[in-house]
């Protein structure tokens, strides 16, 4: 992906950790940029930022299991609430980015709580992996138990991998509607884990502040760990950068527009110009005019 196009700054980053004699695997993400960028790319309001801030934290978070270079992880929920659906992907390198089905979310009255159930209503949540080479993606797929993003994540672990997982994702706004700090936080027992230590990593866990004030408050990813694990002896592995970024270009972008049945094209090359499309993943918008549709 292209890191010139995100805006990256170097204050996010992804932290993977063991805790617990390593009978825990870990990721904590502070994506206070990533989700700025985001909602600036997708011209969000706080609803939709809240929506799809989650879910780009948690691709960053779920994408460390990836190994390869152009493996891909994407999270897909189709819903039947006003969200209707989104998608987020993620990869090894920390690189993220996605969109949401409807934009803006339809609201009857002014939000009053972070609740997302009644917006997201009745759906399924799906995982897939690209794998480089692999001629199909691996995907599992969960009803929504929760209307909460990070407890239908934990119910899919739970469900697909029977493998116990914690995750937290949070985002804090300012008075102004705007994201001024956002993280996720990912516990997930190894095999053979001991069921008291999970039990004691679950209480730590349920202490964990909010993600979203720490980071706004300056705190280091470094420092909630020592402070919410020491107990556990973290083990940090890799501190890697996390960013808001697309890959596409016009040449792509174009592939697409001319996949269009040939009268929708004919119709396009009566004008007017420039032909605008936009990527669904970062809204960056691709002028066609005569001469690039006579071309093709």
């Amino acid at each position: 992906m292209d890191c010139t196009k995100s805006g990256y700054r170097p204050e996010d980053k992804r932290i993977r950790f063991l805790v617990g004699d390593k009978a825990v695997r870990g990721v904590l993400v502070r994506g206070t940029v990533l989700v700025k960028e985001m909602r600036a790319r997708h011209e969000l309001g706080l609803l939709e930022t809240l929506v799809l801030g989650h879910a780009c934290l948690a691709v960053a978070l779920l994408a460390t299991t990836l190994k390869g270079e152009k493996d891909r992880l994407a999270l897909r929920v189709e819903c039947s609430g006003s969200i209707k659906g989104l998608v987020a992907e993620g990869n090894v390198a920390g690189e993220v980015r996605g969109y949401l089905r409807q934009t803006p979310i339809p609201l009857e009255k002014p939000l009053e709580s972070f609740d997302l159930s009644p917006f997201f209503g009745a759906g399924f949540l799906s995982l897939s992996t690209y794998l480089e080479g692999a001629s199909q993606p691996f995907t599992g797929t969960v009803m929504l138990e929760h209307g909460n993003l990070a407890l239908d994540l934990s119910h899919y672990f739970q469900t697909s991998e029977q493998t116990p997982t914690a995750i937290a994702l949070s985002i804090q706004f300012d008075s102004e509607g705007l994201p001024v700090g956002a993280g996720g936080l990912l516990l997930q027992a190894m095999p053979g884990a001991e069921s008291a230590r999970m039990e004691a990593l679950e209480k730590c866990f349920a202490g964990v502040p909010s993600l979203g004030r720490y980071f706004a408050e300056g705190g280091e990813p470094e420092g909630l760990l020592a402070e919410q694990f020491g107990a556990f002896q973290p083990e940090i592995l890799t501190s890697t950068p996390v960013l808001f970024s697309c890959p596409c270009s016009k040449e792509d972008i174009g592939a697409r527009l001319f996949t269009l049945p040939q009268k929708d094209l004919d119709e396009l090359r009566d004008g007017p110009f420039p032909v605008e499309t936009s990527c669904h993943y970062c809204n960056t918008t691709y002028p066609f005019d005569r001469q690039d549709l006579d071309e093709n």
